[in-house]
């Protein structure tokens, strides 16, 4: 029976972020957290497994403190535990330094069979988190699928690429991330949150997984976030006859080349 690994990231819900109409900045004061949507994916593709076959799913996540908002969720989706590294330096982590993190903390509560992730986080959707964690576990990669099948301890997947669909194989272990298109999330009910609670999970200190100051160092340094603001020409045409407008518009929109 299959073992999964599914990891996640905490972030700020997308809603609930302003944009200052003075120097779009973003203000975050009022964003409340959520399970990044595209792990959602992952999480319940990975529960749709074992209902149907067995298994276990574990869940990993590695966030600032503000990580520990999520057990109740992830559990409450179909994992049976989850990990979570609570740490400030994931508030300015790149990707390679939460490949890093997460392949040390992997090292330390596995193996597994199969460590799913969404194809990017919500918030900065770099799609470089697996194929960095796979490299550092020397293991292989399957990205982009958008449907995963397992028999054993080995995965048969579709994975979208730009002009085709590509089939393909993997023994595990091995990294698949999934497209958001692969299933929709569950919502959990009453009874799942209310279990969620009985469900176990485990702090893993950083300090714990052996990593340098270095390791921790991030290669790509974010300095600021602004909103984008789509300016319209608001052109209108006012002439007596509906069809006179159309025609201008037309007209218009073909010299701009939109037509």
């Amino acid at each position: 029976m299959p073992k999964f690994l599914v990891l996640y990231k905490w972030t700020l819900d997308e809603q609930d972020i302003k944009i200052r109409p003075d120097d779009l900045s973003l203000d975050a004061s009022r964003a409340k957290g959520k399970i990044s949507d595209f792990d959602r994916n992952a999480i319940e593709e990975a529960a749709r497994v074992v209902e149907k076959q067995g298994g276990s799913v574990d869940a990993l996540s590695y966030g600032t403190a503000a990580v520990k908002q999520s057990l109740k969720d992830v559990l409450s989706r179909g994992a049976d535990k989850v990990y979570w590294i609570a740490d400030e330096s994931a508030e300015k982590a790149d990707a390679a330094v939460t490949a890093k993190v997460l392949a040390a903390a992997i090292r330390r509560i596995g193996p597994y069979d199969f460590i799913l992730t969404g194809e990017g986080s919500s918030d900065l959707f770099n799609q470089q988190t697996a194929p960095r964690l796979a490299a550092l576990l020397d293991l292989p990669c399957l990205s982009f699928v958008h449907k995963l099948e397992i028999d054993g301890a080995k995965a048969s997947v579709a994975r979208k690429l730009a002009d085709c669909t590509e089939l393909a194989t993997v023994a595990g272990p091995a990294v698949i991330s999934l497209l958001s298109d692969i299933n929709k999330p569950r919502i959990p009910g009453l009874k799942q949150v209310l279990g969620a609670s009985k469900k176990p999970n485990e702090e893993i200190p950083l300090s714990a997984l052996g990593l340098s100051a270095q390791d921790l160092q991030p290669k790509a340094v974010r300095r600021s976030a602004k909103g984008f603001v789509m300016t319209r020409r608001n052109v209108i045409f006012k002439e007596a006859n509906a069809s006179d407008n159309v025609g201008k518009l037309i007209t218009s929109l073909a010299s701009e080349g939109l037509l």
